[in-house]
This record gives C-alpha cells, sequence and structure tokens, in this order.
C-alpha cells in the first residue's frame, strides 16, 4: 500500500494545477474584475452568478450558498471523493508523481475507490474498442456505416463491441489486477450462476464520460434477434461513478461549445448525439437510460451560465408530433426555473435526428435547429390545432383551453406578449380581452399557493440570524467596510500586507468576527509567515473549527478588492491599512480627551502634561495615516 502524502507534494500540487482549468470542466467561468472568475454555482441552485474563482489565489467561494477552499476540496466536493485521491487526481492531472513517505512512489490507490473504478472503466473501455475491430463485430461496424458513421465518428466518439462469451471482459481485467468487486462496483461484471459473467453481451457500446473526460459507464444497444437481453438499450447500472439523473452523453464533447455559443441541443439518442456533431452541431447531448430532468437542466445551466433571461438556449428534439408534444408540455409545466429560451425542434415525418441526417444530409440536421420554435408557441399552437378556428365555437374552445396555459407564463412581459399573439392565432378581434382574461388567471394563479411558498423558504433565515445575531458582520456596512477590506487583502496578497498589517492590534478591529480573524492570522505567523494562495488561507482556516467563521475566511479569501487592474493592488492595500490604523488611532484619541477631561492641570500637572503629549503625538500620527490613505487610497471604494 501507498504511504503518506507529503506536504511538499501536495504543495507542488496545488501550486501546478490551475484551478480555473479544474472549475472550467464543470463551469462556465467569465472575468469578473482583477484576479477573480465568475459563474452560476454548481453546488445549489441559482440564477445570477455568485460562484467566485480567484485563479492568483488557488481558491473557489461561492457568496449564495458558502461552499469555498482550494482546488482539492472543489474537487472533493464535486466528484465525491477524500482528500487522497482528489490529490492523486489532480497529480495524474499535472503528471507529478507522488513520493509517499513510508511507501513507493508508484500512485497506488485503495482497491474499491473511485479512482480504481475510473481505472477499471479505461481498461474496459479500451478492450471494447479493440474488439470493435474483431471479425466477431461486423454486425456493429454495419450498424454504424448504415447511418453514415465512418471510423473516425466512432473513434471521435469511442464506439465499442461487447463480445460473445459471458465472461471474456471480466476475464481480461482480472488478468490487469483489478478484482471481482471492483468489477462489480464499476458495472462491468455480475455473479452468474457459474461465476462472474460480462454484464454486455454482444452489443455495440458508446462510453459515457464526466466533464472531466472519465469513461463511468457505457450505453448498449442490440445488435441480434436472439439477444435475450431485456431492452433495445441497456446502460450501466447506478454506480459510484455513474449516477444517470446527473450525467449527458456527448457533454465532454459538447461543453466548451455549449459555453461558447449559449446552446445547448438535447436530443434523445447516442446515435443522434453523433448525427449532430457530424452534421456541424456541436453542442448536441443526450441523456443516458432515462428522461432528459432538472439535474441535467442544471448541468447544462452552468455551461450556458444563462444570468441573462435572454441568454442562453436550450433546444430540445424530439422524434415526432406526438412525443414532441408530450415532451414540450412536461418542461411547460416545470417551475420555469431556466433563465434563457427554450425551444423544440421536431423533424419531419417523425425522424430522429440520426434519420434526418441519413436522408437528407447533413444541411437538413443543421435546418433543424436553425427553424426551431420557441417552447411557449409550441404548446399554445399545439393545443389550438386540436380545435376548428373557422367557426366561433371552435375559437372559444380553444381559448378556454389556451388561456390557462398562457397564465403559466411567469415572465410579465412574455406573458402579456403571447397573450397577444394567442389573439391573432385564434383569429379573435378583440385583443385586449384576451390580454385581460390572461392577466386575470394569472393573478388568480399567484393568490392560489404562491404566498405559501415563499413563507417556508424566507421563515428559516430569519431564525438563524437570531440565533447568531453578531456572528456574520454585514459586508456591505460601511463603518466596517475598511476593516473587512484589510483582512481581505491580508488573505490574499500578505507579502504587499506585510509588516503594515502585522501591527495591527486586534482591537483595531470593532466586530467580533473580524477581531477572531485577526487573531487568526497572527496565529498562522502572520504575513511574515511566507506562505500565499490557498496554502496560507489553508493555514489560517486551520486555528479554528467553528464553521461560520472558516465559511467568512473563505469569503475575505475570494472577495473581489475594488481594483481595476492589477497594478492597482499595491496603492490599494497600503492605502486602507493606512485607514484602519487611522480610525483605531482616532478611537485612542478619543480615549484619551476623555481621561483628559478628568484630570486636573493644576492638581495633577505631571500626569495631565503626560497625557496632553500623547494626545499631541497621536494627532500627528493620526494626521500622516490621513495623508497616506488618501494619498494612496483616493481612487477606491472604502465606504469611508
Amino acid at each position: 500500500m501507498a504511504g503518506r502524502l507529503p506536504d511538499r507534494d501536495i504543495a507542488t500540487i496545488r501550486e501546478r494545477v490551475r484551478i480555473e482549468d479544474v472549475v472550467g470542466e464543470y463551469v462556465a467561468l467569465k472575468r469578473a474584475g482583477a484576479d477573480s472568475m465568475k459563474g452560476l454555482c454548481p453546488f445549489h441552485d441559482e440564477k445570477s452568478p455568485s460562484f467566485h474563482v480567484r485563479p492568483n489565489h488557488g481558491l473557489f467561494h461561492c457568496f449564495g450558498c458558502g461552499e469555498g477552499g482550494d482546488v482539492f476540496a472543489f474537487l472533493q466536493k464535486i466528484e465525491h471523493v477524500g482528500f487522497v485521491e482528489a490529490v492523486e487526481q489532480l497529480a495524474d492531472r499535472v503528471g507529478h508523481q507522488i513520493n509517499y513517505e513510508g511507501g513507493g512512489t508508484s500512485v497506488q490507490r485503495d482497491r474499491g475507490t473511485r479512482s480504481r473504478l475510473v481505472a477499471a472503466n479505461a481498461a474496459a473501455h479500451e478492450f471494447y474498442v479493440s474488439q470493435l475491430r474483431e471479425p466477431e463485430a461486423e454486425a456493429a461496424r454495419k450498424y454504424l456505416t448504415e447511418r453514415n458513421f465512418d471510423a473516425a465518428a466512432a473513434q471521435q466518439f469511442g464506439c465499442g463491441y461487447a463480445p460473445a462469451g459471458w465472461d471474456t471482459l471480466t476475464k481480461h481485467l482480472l488478468r490487469k489486477g483489478f478484482d471481482f468487486k471492483e468489477l462489480e462496483a464499476a458495472g462491468l461484471s455480475r455473479q452468474g450462476q457459474r461465476g462472474p459473467i460480462d454484464r454486455f453481451h454482444r452489443r455495440l457500446l458508446w462510453p459515457i464520460r464526466n466533464l472531466g473526460g472519465d469513461v463511468i459507464g457505457f450505453g448498449a444497444r442490440k445488435l441480434f434477434d436472439d439477444d435475450t437481453m431485456p431492452g433495445k438499450y441497456i446502460n450501466t447500472p447506478e454506480t459510484l461513478l455513474y449516477k444517470k439523473s446527473q450525467v449527458l452523453f456527448g457533454l465532454d464533447h459538447a461543453k466548451r461549445e455549449i459555453a461558447k455559443g449559449h446552446q445547448a441541443v438535447v436530443v434523445e439518442g447516442y446515435t443522434d448525439v453523433m448525427a449532430m456533431h457530424s452534421a456541424g452541431v456541436k453542442t448536441a447531448v443526450a441523456s443516458c437510460g432515462t428522461a432528459f430532468g432538472d439535474e441535467h437542466l442544471a448541468l447544462l445551466r452552468r455551461l450556458l451560465m444563462d444570468d441573462n433571461f435572454w441568454r442562453g438556449e436550450i433546444i430540445y428534439t424530439f422524434d415526432g408530433d406526438a412525443a414532441g408534444q408530450a415532451a414540450a408540455l412536461k418542461a411547460f409545466g416545470g417551475d420555469q426555473k431556466l433563465a434563457g429560451q427554450t425551444y423544440i425542434a421536431i423533424a419531419p415525418d417523425g425522424q430522429d435526428p440520426c434519420e434526418l441526417r441519413q436522408h437528407s444530409g447533413d444541411g437538413a440536421v443543421r435546418d433543424l435547429v436553425a427553424r426551431r420554435t420557441p417552447l411557449y408557441e409550441f404548446v399554445v399552437r399545439g393545443l389550438l390545432a386540436d380545435h376548428d378556428l373557422d367557426t366561433a365555437e371552435g375559437q372559444v374552445e380553444a381559448l378556454r383551453r389556451a388561456v390557462p396555459v398562457v397564465a403559466q407564463i411567469k415572465d410579465n412581459a412574455l406573458r402579456k406578449a403571447y397573450a397577444t399573439k394567442l389573439a391573432g392565432w385564434v383569429g379573435w378581434d378583440d385583443i385586449q380581452a384576451v390580454v385581460r382574461r390572461v392577466g386575470e388567471e394569472a393573478k388568480r394563479n399567484r393568490n392560489g399557493g404562491g404566498h405559501t411558498g415563499v413563507g417556508r423558504a424566507t421563515a428559516p433565515r430569519r431564525e438563524v440570524v437570531a440565533e447568531h445575531p453578531a456572528a456574520r458582520p454585514n459586508p456591505n456596512d460601511p463603518a466596517l467596510l475598511p476593516q473587512r477590506q484589510v483582512l481581505a487583502a491580508a488573505l490574499q496578497y500578505p507579502a504587499m500586507a506585510g509588516a503594515g498589517f502585522d501591527a495591527l492590534e486586534p482591537e483595531a478591529f470593532t466586530h467580533p468576527a473580524y477581531t477572531v480573524v485577526r487573531t487568526l492570522i497572527a496565529g498562522a505567523g502572520g504575513t511574515a509567515a511566507g506562505l500565499g494562495g490557498a496554502e496560507w488561507v489553508n493555514a489560517v482556516a486551520d486555528g479554528t473549527d467553528d464553521l461560520t467563521v472558516r465559511a467568512m475566511l473563505s469569503e475575505l479569501a475570494n472577495e473581489p478588492l475594488p481594483v481595476k487592474s492589477e497594478a492597482d493592488i499595491p496603492r490599494f492595500v497600503a492605502g486602507v491599512l493606512a485607514r484602519t490604523q487611522e480610525a483605531w488611532v482616532g478611537r485612542q484619541i478619543a480615549e484619551l480627551k476623555s481621561k483628559l477631561q478628568r484630570v486636573s492641570s493644576t492638581e495633577q500637572p505631571e500626569a495631565y502634561f503626560a497625557l496632553f503629549g500623547d494626545l499631541v503625538a497621536l494627532e500627528q500620527y493620526r494626521k500622516s495615516l490621513l495623508t497616506q490613505a488618501m494619498g494612496s487610497h483616493g481612487d477606491f471604494a472604502t465606504g469611508a
């Protein structure tokens, strides 16, 4: 077994890994100022981005849910792995060889861990790909070529073949050093009546990858009539790696195009994804073994980063009108959390995208996407199609069915626009009457159930604040803002804060929480400790087990400083240090003045003049600090 992970290796890996590259595999990040990038948080659902990454510091923090830490913490949280595995994964990423203390130099992981399951899937995929070239796989190759997929397309999507024989793959992987429990945990093998057997036999296979590109499962398509396995398609069962509600086939290929083009095309099958990409629609993905659901949608939203309502597009494609209508109604009936445009694309004659490409070529596939119909329009027009709009009776009945549907649109401006469209589609002359009727229905919907839901959501927040009235200072309090900013500067730029920060007394911080942070920084050796980035922040955080304080440390370490560029940071740090010290000196001056009023210059002349001398010196010191603060800090907002 491998020994202990040395601290020097952990530090080296942390330094070599770019946190923005790792986080960028899961979240679309955009620049948000000097040394700050932001995106939609992958750990909770949100419409506006509050998730920040600080590349130069190697840290992330979500100001919405409070999650934060370094690149190891991010990988642990997003992939549900332990610290050791997170370090090992990132070591593999940058090609760093870990020299375990008390162990060898090879990266040998505990059996049954996530990394072992990833390795087993990778070995299985290599085996399946090699089998696709064998004579036995003729039917699999024929299936692909009949659908106009050449060898390059098969290679791009990693197609493979599961051979005949009950335990061909299992024996192959056992010879490679995996044990049956690992293969069973990875969903590759299962226990048969006479011993371990393969899960897939005589089927065309597609690897299912996570956002990082690791193979975590497989989808298998039936090829032979005498195949007795249930279903035309079967997938890897739920495992530690493979959660079908959280993965999308093709997303490893499409993620960058989705983030770049602000568009995702959702299709229904593996060959549909291949057809879309082959035709030039590089944003196509499909769910694996389950219906497209809310978790899939949240996954795409983070890549789209649709913080503006009109920003991203999700286009659903369906095989036929009936299926499309049902799926569209389901999407319409949701809570409409997607802050972007949703469209429906139906191929002619009930064809799926793969069949459309076969019969009409790549251009027809691209046209299918280009001719997309807005979701709301698709749903409403689908309802109207059931009625004879040439008759008054048909028009009235159509309005009775369509008005409640349009009233469900939560965006007020969009709802009014579709109410107007509805009148035109039906042929109703009194447009305002239709708009008014939709408005009344929408108001009834709000009054019927909206208030209770809001009450449930807001009540717990009030209770938490009441329990900890002083635990978390208001980050926007102008009186406390210089103190907050100087702590942020000390955590983010300890070398710049330097001796000036270390000279600040804990009493310079007037909020108990900020005093605790100042004490923790001193306990970690102060800015003179010579640490920086995530290593420095972790050293400070190690001084407390209080989760509230640790969360605030994460906030401060990731909070963007109000500067226009990196070049402005030294001047900002000097200014905020001077302003914090000036405020502290001002409070000391006020105390001295109070003492002077209680001391008689005639009865206690020595004490009086000693205090007076101290007061004059402090006044001069305060004046110099004010000059420094204004000279170094005049262009920045500190709330003073």
